[in-house]
C-alpha cells in the first residue's frame, strides 16, 4: 500500500512541476519536502540540510547565532565543519572583518561571541 501512495505523490509532484505550480530551489529543498510529506526518518539528515541552507540575511548576528544553534542541535556536526557552515552563513561584511583579524577564534562558541561583538 505504501508504494501506491508514493506513486501517486510522485505523479502529483511531477504534474505540479510541469505546469509551474511548485518549484524547488535545490535538491536539498526537495529532500526536506519529501521528509515532511512522508514523515520520515532521518532527523539528522534534515538538520544537515537546514544547516547548509541557513543564512544570516537581514537578521542581527545574535538572532542568527540563536537560530544556528537551534539548527545545529541533532546535526552531529563537530567543531571545524560547524565553524565552516557558520562562516558560510554569516553576512559578507562580518565574514570579511573576521578573516582580516589577526587572531581568529578557535572554537565555535568563540566565533559566536566575536561575530555578535562585530555586529
Amino acid at each position: 500500500m505504501q508504494r501506491g501512495v508514493v506513486d501517486i505523490w510522485k505523479e502529483n509532484i511531477l504534474e505540479d512541476l510541469e505546469v509551474g505550480e511548485v518549484e524547488y530551489e535545490s535538491a536539498e529543498e526537495f529532500l526536506i519536502e519529501i521528509k515532511k510529506e512522508f514523515g520520515g526518518g532521518d532527523k539528522e539528515l534534515v538538520k544537515v540540510v537546514e544547516l547548509k541552507r541557513i543564512e544570516q540575511e537581514g537578521r542581527s548576528m545574535e538572532e542568527f547565532v540563536q537560530n544556528f544553534k537551534r539548527v545545529v542541535r541533532d546535526s552531529r556536526y563537530e567543531e571545524q565543519p560547524l565553524i565552516e557552515e557558520f562562516k558560510r552563513g554569516i553576512n559578507e561584511a562580518i565574514r570579511r572583518k573576521l578573516m582580516e583579524a589577526e587572531n581568529q577564534p578557535g572554537l565555535i562558541e568563540q566565533w559566536f561571541k566575536r561575530t555578535i561583538a562585530l555586529d
